[in-house]
């Protein structure tokens, strides 16, 4: 067993359940049927840009088409599915019917799965869902079929004893977060596939950081999905919320909790950018799986859910792996994690930081494969395309000659060695991981959001257009493949923040270009 599957025992994904036979049962299961858009695509709200699109008018533009759902309509009356709701502007169908109804309406077979620990039984399917030919023009694809996970966490616990740690507060001063805000009037959401929230530890962490008032943390339940405290992924979760915390106390954090499926992945990402009580300016997102372990039609419908939260100015930022190069998988070859690796998402890869006083000493490439502790993902994109913002980032040429999106775009403190102080079901502790870099960057943007008086919105043409000198560049160490380098690497990006410096220049940008809508 490699190393990196050693860590993720606990976080199998669905290849490795084994199949134990046929789906026996007979309760009804519910699904998400992924409308296409109606018209064309919305083009990200790239920085800087005028008031963002409005959620209320989203539908009508950019939702799916009556017809598109009449057409699902009468092909699910047609196989005995029941629809239990419909939501135009996220162009998602909800139908239900038994295991029976759905293995003929959609061809598929569904079986029994287990993994090696002896986990529970879940239900999966040998090939993904086929589209007959009557929806293959409608539908982009059909979730909730298969309950095997598509997700991991991306943290990590330091396995010895380590006495380079920080607190959040500590690396926004190291980073230069700008002082003069603090989140105040911004929602920060943060999907979770796992795992809990506990108030009571999350109070006393921010209070214990001199807070006197810790955030307020709203628990949105998404597909069924649950806050469920007692688990290994409680790790994941408090280490979002209390990054987050600790970095923007005046702002709120919203908590999608979603099942570890297709299905619950999609519905959380879509329902947080379409969320018009939270309103969030920033998703955080620390789960994600190579991008060779999705099926094209869950990779084509996360998209277009990425894709709607830029069309509404929603930043997104996403852990990019902790498994180095092969993103974990057991080839040897390189891989990117998904949905880091996605054009909408802004990738956040990890470093080794060494400070003092505040002042950053050494950072380079967060690289411990060698005791077991992982290192950054980064790479290139095998699914998607060179975007425009980074033609001249010197991506390198991907697997068989693919000119494909390089991972990460930024970086911040990810090694365990160097990790963060957290507190945990009770338990104070350090965790690293690129898990923190994401709810870092989603923190710092929430700042840079309140003192714009709007959100950044879709940042890559700005953040590549500003480049170097609003970041730390590292140019020391490797992922295992890749290599540090002067400028944009796929090991740290672009860099980590020299938060104050950055803002000025978005600040700069807003004042030298007016406020034109730039577009992807």
């Amino acid at each position: 067993m490699s190393t990196a599957q050693a860590h993720h025992k606990h976080w199998p994904l669905a290849a490795e359940a084994h199949y134990l036979g046929p789906h026996q049962g007979s309760e009804p299961m519910d699904i998400t049927v992924v409308l296409r858009r109606r018209g064309d695509h919305p083009a990200p709200t790239a920085w800087p840009h005028r008031a963002t699109a409005k959620r209320e008018d989203f539908g009508t533009h950019w939702g799916a088409d009556p017809a598109d759902a009449e057409t699902v309509r009468s092909f699910a009356k047609a196989h005995g599915l029941t629809e239990t709701g419909y939501e135009q502007h996220r162009r998602v169908l909800h139908l239900r019917g038994t295991p029976e109804a759905l293995q003929k309406a959609f061809g598929v077979e569904l079986g029994r799965y287990q993994f090696d620990d002896g986990s529970p039984e879940m239900i999966g399917c040998k090939l993904p869902p086929s589209l007959p030919s009557a929806l293959s023009n409608s539908v982009i694809a059909v979730l909730g079929l298969d309950k095997r996970p598509v997700a991991r966490p991306h943290f990590r616990r330091p396995a010895a004893q380590v006495t380079t740690t920080y607190t959040p507060v500590q690396l926004g001063q190291i980073y230069e977060f700008p002082t003069t805000a603090d989140g105040t009037g911004q929602t920060v959401a943060v999907i979770e596939l796992g795992g809990g929230f506990t108030q009571a530890d999350f109070t006393q962490y921010v209070q214990g950081l001199g807070i006197a008032k810790a955030p307020t943390v709203n628990v949105v339940s998404v597909a069924g999905g649950a806050s469920q405290p007692g688990g290994d992924a409680d790790g994941e979760v408090m280490l979002d919320v209390e990054v987050i915390g600790a970095l923007a106390p005046g702002a709120t954090i919203a908590l999608y909790f979603a099942p570890n499926t297709d299905q619950g992945f999609y519905e959380a990402i879509s329902q947080a950018a379409h969320d018009a009580t939270n309103h969030p300016s920033v998703i955080s997102i620390s789960w994600g799986g190579p991008e060779d372990s999705w099926s094209a039609s869950s990779l084509a419908a996360m998209q277009t859910a990425l894709q709607d939260a830029l069309a509404l100015g929603v930043t997104v930022t996403v852990a990019s792996g902790d498994d180095g190069f092969t993103d974990g998988e057991s080839d040897g070859q390189p891989h990117t994690d998904f949905p880091a690796s996605s054009p909408y998402s802004l990738a956040c890869g990890g470093t080794k930081l060494v400070a003092s006083g505040g002042t950053i000493q050494s950072e380079t490439v967060w690289n411990e494969l060698a005791s077991n502790e992982g290192a950054t993902g980064g790479g290139v994109s095998a699914s998607f395309a060179l975007p425009t913002w980074q033609q001249s980032a010197k991506v390198p040429v991907g697997a068989n000659g693919f000119v494909g999106r390089g991972t990460p775009d930024v970086a911040g403190d990810a090694d365990p060695t160097t990790g963060y102080q957290v507190r945990v079901d009770g338990q104070d502790q350090v965790i690293g991981g690129t898990s923190a870099v994401a709810p870092l960057w989603a923190a710092l943007i929430a700042r840079f959001n309140q003192v714009q008086g709007q959100s950044l919105g879709d940042p890559h043409a700005a953040f590549y257009t500003i480049g170097s000198s609003a970041f730390h560049d590292i140019t020391s160490g490797n992922n295992g493949k890749f290599k540090a380098a002067k400028g944009w690497d796929p090991c740290t990006g672009l860099g980590t923040p020299k938060g104050q410096t950055l803002l000025a220049a978005l600040q700069a940008m807003k004042t030298t270009t007016g406020t034109t809508t730039a577009s992807s």
